[in-house]
């Protein structure tokens, strides 16, 4: 059976020191396309991913490298990790869900979304053993569920739960890392995982497990194209052309899912019928921060105020940088 990367295969980074150092080698740390850096005179930009995301769309859909600005790239387990990266400059652009947006705003000011991808929002959702007496939200009072705090996966629990007329307090959250939360699961530790993409798929194919509720009705299924204020600054036209080598991908896999699919197992190392569940719910679209946009992150800011997943009340637009069109 097929599993998921362990935290040891992804490059996690948690201090501003180990995180400059990380990726001072760029051998060891990021990959540029073609693997000659030399070959260009430009200045690089640096691309946090994870596997199975961005890199592997652009390779899939056979989009080359940025002339003016070739990329190199940086793996990690996950948001919170990318953001740490970028609120120490040590990448300068990555994708992060709408969640973990607000969660880099209320602790930087040095991150911007510059264009947003917008899916269905079912990658997110919240799994149970095939066994499980768990059959609706309602049923999840008094039971564990195991996810990220202040993540995708949080927020999709918390609003699960008012739509269901529940309280956080009637569940016991447990914060643990998805290969983690995956063991907690299958030995009974917890009773529900919330998580997102690849782990809901790898729950469901491989391991049989159920889905209660996933963020189709209840998020705005929106990620957002980040980047440091700094590359704004030095490096505009490189994140253009990213965007756009961005947007291309997507459009690319809308009619080539299968295609997809195969690139995305043999890189993650799951089965394709995962593989092709993943893929299904990434499909998205490349959009400008348009005023809709704003008002719809601001309400998952909002929502994340209320519940108690940050403190203060942000503005959603001080986070946006809207002079992009694509």
């Amino acid at each position: 059976m097929a599993k998921l990367p362990g935290a040891g295969e992804f490059m996690i980074l948690t201090r501003r020191r180990s995180l400059m150092l990380g990726l001072t080698g760029l051998s060891l740390a990021a990959v540029n396309w073609h693997g000659i850096s030399g070959a260009y005179a430009a200045e690089p930009l640096r691309i946090g991913d994870q596997k199975g995301g961005a890199r592997s769309l652009l390779k899939a859909a056979g989009i080359g490298d940025n002339a003016s600005s070739p990329l190199q790239w940086s793996l990690f387990a996950g948001a919170p990790m990318l953001i740490q990266a970028l609120t120490a400059k040590a990448i300068d652009a990555g994708v992060i869900g709408d969640a973990p947006l607000v969660f880099a705003q209320s602790g930087s000011d040095e991150i911007r979304a510059i264009a947003g991808v917008q899916t269905d929002g079912t990658t997110t959702a919240v799994v149970v053993q095939p066994d499980s007496t768990v059959r609706s939200v309602a049923d999840l009072k008094g039971k564990r569920i195991a996810t990220l705090k202040g993540q995708t996966g949080h927020y999709l629990v918390l609003a699960a739960l008012k739509a269901a007329g529940l309280q956080a307090t009637d569940v016991r959250f447990v914060f643990i890392p998805p290969v983690a939360a995956k063991l907690a699961l299958q030995t009974g530790a917890v009773d529900a995982w919330a998580t997102w993409g690849p782990y809901i798929s790898d729950a469901k194919v491989s391991n049989g497990a159920r889905e209660i509720v996933n963020g189709g009705q209840l998020m705005s299924g929106l990620s957002y194209v980040v980047a440091t204020r700094e590359a704004l600054e030095k490096n505009r036209e490189g994140l253009v052309s990213y965007v756009q080598q961005l947007k291309a991908g997507h459009q690319w896999m809308q009619t080539h899912a299968d295609d997809y699919a195969k690139v995305w197992a043999e890189e993650v190392g799951l089965s394709l019928p995962v593989a092709k569940d993943v893929v299904r719910s990434m499909r998205g679209t490349i959009i400008s921060l348009t005023p809709d946009i704003v008002a719809k992150q601001q309400q998952v800011s909002d929502f994340m105020t209320e519940t108690g997943m940050i403190s203060g009340r942000l503005n959603a637009q001080a986070v946006m940088d809207g002079s992009f069109t694509f």
